[in-house]
């Protein structure tokens, strides 16, 4: 079956796009996607930053510049009136700024050289996706207060905690709000009072037992690290929970990349079907490195026969595999296009956009501009969906 056509030009193009949010599992390509997309639209005049989430320093490379950090750099290169930044997502210098934006120096200062703070910031689960949020949050206000860009394109990590960052206001939430950080962060709160005259002498065993078991100087950087950030967490949720808000608003996308394989597209219906339950606006399914055979070419049966005819006579050996590898390359396409079309019999509504595998990595922007113009030509690869018409 033929899916509908995912027209990425027009979606790029259009002024109220304002976030687009690419996703998938890992090795699929999706940062250069995102790159690609992100150069293509600043090319149409677009001011676009892209945000990778991915620690791989794929976009830096494939920009020309020699490292990405938690500031956007401007992009050289770019043609027409348009501009570009890129970026890559710094957690723990983000989740930094965080505390010292929305408390007093001394208070910032005791959360940041708190051990406790610093081994959250650093790799608690689900700190990367919040703060993710959190620098997208960031990133969209000072769209609007400096009109700075126009087009925010987000490159999230490769796997299924691309998604995690749905969840992440609820989960710091339940994190802060849970049963057990209460306990630990009593001590504090009953200090100057007493113990037992706030939790009881049931909670005086139980705070024994657990000094016992993680000793008082973590009981202690834990307590001090919950106290001082008791004040400013609050901010921190009702941002993330505006930010999630923000993810649902019409000039918002999501867009699937995946490869014509089948852990790749059972992934990719998970990304689509997780995004439908959320309500987020999904543009398509990205379906990317796709072999596709040369149009009006010999059939298998063809190739193969004619390889095997060579063979025999022992004559033209090149010859011979040419056609031996062009017959591979149709079962190869054969097979991914089988996987597509169950892909698409599963989600019928979903627009797809196919792009063909390139001969050689992509490495600079002429790599990235031959993407995203291979992107957006998808008439010249309807022959994928159906060889009757090639």
């Amino acid at each position: 079956m033929t899916p509908p056509s995912l027209d990425i030009d027009t979606i790029l193009r259009d002024e109220s796009t304002r976030i687009l949010v690419c996703c998938g599992s890992g090795g699929v390509g999706k940062t250069t996607t995102a790159a690609a997309m992100a150069l293509r639209a600043a090319e149409m005049g677009r001011h676009v930053v892209v945000l990778t989430i991915d620690p791989a320093r794929r976009l830096a490379q494939s920009m020309g510049l020699t490292e990405l950090d938690n500031t956007p750099r401007p992009v050289p290169g770019v043609s027409g009136e348009g501009s570009l930044d890129a970026m890559m997502l710094d957690m723990k210098r983000t989740f930094d700024e965080l505390v010292e934006a929305h408390s007093d120096p001394e208070r910032a200062r005791q959360v940041l050289d708190n051990p406790f703070y610093q081994s959250l910031s650093s790799s608690f689960a689900g700190t990367q996706e919040y703060m993710a949020m959190e620098k997208l949050g960031q990133l969209r206000a000072r769209a609007d207060e400096e009109g700075t860009w126009d087009l925010i394109i987000v490159d999230t990590p490769p796997s299924r905690s691309a998604l995690d960052f749905l969840d992440a206001p609820n989960r710091l939430g339940s994190f802060l709000d849970g049963r057990f950080i209460k306990i630990l962060s009593a001590p504090a709160k009953g200090a100057g009072r007493g113990i037992g005259k706030v939790f009881g002498a049931g909670f005086s065993i139980v705070f024994g037992s657990l000094n016992k078991v993680l000793g008082t100087q973590l009981l202690s950087d834990v307590s001090s690290f919950v106290q001082a950030l008791d004040s400013i967490f609050g901010g921190f949720r009702k941002r993330a929970e505006a930010t999630y808000a923000l993810l649902q608003e019409p000039g918002t996308y999501f867009a699937v990349v995946a490869a014509p394989e089948a852990d790749a597209l059972r992934e990719a219906s998970y990304f689509v079907e997780r995004l439908s339950e959320e309500n987020m606006p999904l543009s398509g399914l990205l379906l990317n490195r796709v072999t596709i055979a040369p149009a009006d070419s010999l059939s298998v049966a063809e190739a193969t026969d004619a390889a095997a005819r060579l063979d025999e006579q022992e004559i033209h050996p090149e010859t011979a595999a040419v056609l031996a590898m062009h017959a591979e390359t149709l079962r190869a396409e054969g097979r991914q296009r089988g996987l597509a079309e169950h892909f698409c019999e599963s989600h019928p509504a979903v627009a797809v956009a196919v792009i063909p595998a390139l001969a050689a990595d992509v490495h600079d922007l002429d790599g990235l501009r031959d993407i995203g113009a291979l992107l957006a030509d998808q008439p010249d690869h309807e022959s994928f969906w159906d060889p009757a018409t090639a």
